[in-house]
């Protein structure tokens, strides 16, 4: 005969078991579609940089997990930097041109990296992902190119800050641009800050917390009409860098921002890169816009 404290016991083990499978069962579920509410990648190229006419070459890194994926390198004449960009969640970089066409005309020669699922590259696309194709992109443009770090400038917008954030991690470039970029991945998520972590495991972005021990040269740039990552975050980011930095406000959407501020946008990019780069040579009789760039007070 089974007494009754011994049942209970039993019952109150089955129980734990239960909400224990649940719990399993729930992280395993969110972890598996979490790329796919992260990532919106397409496939098809709809364009390259020789729509605006520039030499550019079709090139591939391999990555530390052995993918190969594919990016652009547009070299610019007489080029003060070089840049690295970092593209947001959506599309692939064939969407890129119109930022394409203003890095160039600064006197910046540009590598535009792939993510992994996105476009030619092989795998597919995951937020550990990321950061190995960006390290294999920076590698390629130490190492293969051999450009000193010191003359790459790392741009990042929105999801591409992130990425340029893990980067900093593990590299020292000679400046960095963040672009409509949010703090975290967790203030991102809609579920509650205490628990993301948990649900994304170690495998999550936190920008603010990696600006913390930031002394890179860093231009954080927000609109305070973003619909998709509040102004806030990009202010948080920007208060949490620990070395030099500057803000810029531009207007605009998320997505257009840069587009409905463009002459102060480029004009204040100019001013950020000539700091840390020195002058864009430009045509004769066309000289460049001097805007004095300001860094705020802490």
């Amino acid at each position: 005969m089974i007494n009754n404290g011994t049942s209970k016991k039993k019952a109150i083990m089955l129980r734990v078991i239960a909400y224990s499978a649940l719990v399993v069962i729930l992280l395993g579920g969110i972890r598996f579609i979490l790329p796919s509410l992260v990532f919106m990648p397409a496939a098809r190229l709809v364009s390259s940089p020789e729509t605006l006419g520039y030499n550019f070459e079709d090139v591939y890194m391999t990555t530390s997990d052995n993918l190969r994926i594919p990016g652009w390198y547009i070299p610019a004449p007489k080029a003060r930097a070089t840049l690295l960009f970092f593209h947001g969640n959506a599309g692939n970089i064939s969407h890129r041109l119109d930022s394409l066409e203003i890095f160039h005309e600064l006197g910046l020669s540009v590598l535009i990296v792939s993510y992994r699922g996105f476009g030619r590259s092989e795998g597919s696309p995951t937020i550990n992902g990321t950061r190995l194709d960006a390290l294999a992109a920076w590698s390629w443009l130490t190492e293969y190119r051999e450009i000193p770090a010191d003359r790459i400038v790392v741009f990042g917008r929105s999801l591409g800050g992130a990425v340029a954030m893990e980067l900093m991690r593990s590299a020292t470039p000679g400046a960095l641009i963040l672009e409509s970029t949010f703090s975290s991945l967790a203030d991102m998520s809609p579920f509650p800050s205490v628990i993301t972590p948990i649900l994304l495991g170690a495998d999550y972005w936190n920008s603010e917390a990696t600006a913390r021990s930031l002394t890179v040269p860093t231009l954080v740039i927000h609109s305070q009409r973003d619909e998709v990552v509040p102004f806030r975050q990009g202010r948080r980011v920007y208060e949490a860098i620990a070395g030099e930095k500057f803000f810029f406000e531009i207007i605009g959407d998320h997505n257009s921002g840069f587009l409905d501020s463009y002459d102060i946008y480029v004009a204040k990019l100019d001013s950020f890169l000539t700091s840390f780069f020195g002058e864009r040579e430009t045509p004769e009789g066309d000289p460049a816009t001097e805007v004095v760039l300001e860094s705020e007070e802490n």
